[in-house]
């Protein structure tokens, strides 16, 4: 069988299922990033909850929340092959097992939910402490959404890849929260995917005003896309990789 070449962040994001009782409700996005306590799953709070986060309503149809969530993780030491383990959301005395930001709670559109069963998962984790080369992102800069639109796997369990273009001032957060918004025709099931720059090498600009030579693929990760601001529009909403290193932080 010939060898293949993967970029690494089409096997970092991970196809999640919410499940109740075991059925499914829903499909979408996660990643993987350290904490103090151990690994993570990173994905959004509306996710784990099952509710609307501005209402708080279900946005099941069938009005079910989910208990545990599906995940399919890379096979340890198989790139290419995958294999699905299953995390409760609820612990035994119905407390819920993921952890909200610090300091936002609720607000913030995304969560840490401790990983527990690892038995043959390999872990490619993201590092928002060390996001990668400080390539320059400005409005109208290319983004790369990676995730499960609908659900859909770009062969095995790879994340599709979603091109995006960033809407608003990186450095100033939106609405008074660590966002920022990117304009990205981006669906259901790509919420809790990650955001980065993706530049395949050569001559790459850098925010420091210069530019820098690489000699392959750089990428920087940038947040956690967590859907549209409404219905209506392609604008998207992507929570700050620093946020989200508060969130890990705090996690002992």
């Amino acid at each position: 069988m010939p060898s293949i070449h993967l970029a690494q962040p089409s096997v970092m994001s991970l196809f999640i299922q919410m499940r109740t009782s075991g059925q499914p409700l829903a499909s979408g996005t996660a990643f993987v990033a350290m904490s103090n306590g151990g690994p993570v799953l990173i994905t959004n709070r509306h996710n784990v909850t099952g509710r609307h986060q501005e209402t708080d309503q279900p946005l099941s149809r069938t009005g079910g929340v989910p208990d545990d969530l599906m995940i399919v993780h890379n096979r340890h030491d198989r790139l290419g092959q995958w294999l699905m383990k299953v995390e409760p959301l609820y612990d035994q005395g119905g407390g819920s097992c993921w952890i909200e930001h610090p300091i936002l709670g609720a607000k913030a559109d995304f969560v840490a939910l401790p990983l527990t069963q690892l038995d043959d998962v390999q872990l490619y984790c993201y590092d928002p402490a060390n996001p990668g080369p400080n390539v320059l992102v400005g409005p109208a800069d290319i983004l790369s959404v990676i995730g499960f639109p609908f659900g859909m796997q770009a062969g095995g369990s790879l994340g599709v890849w979603a091109t995006g273009f960033m809407a608003s001032e990186p450095d100033v957060d939106y609405n008074d929260l660590p966002v920022f918004l990117i304009d990205c025709r981006s669906r259901q099931g790509q919420s809790g995917s990650s955001v980065i720059a993706y530049r395949s090498g050569g001559m790459v600009g850098m925010a420091d005003g210069g530019s820098a030579a690489f000699s392959g693929p750089v990428f920087r990760f940038l947040g956690i896309y967590s859907g549209r601001i409404n219905p209506e529009s392609d604008l998207g909403i992507v929570w700050k990789a620093a946020a989200i290193q508060q969130l890990l932080s705090s996690i002992s």
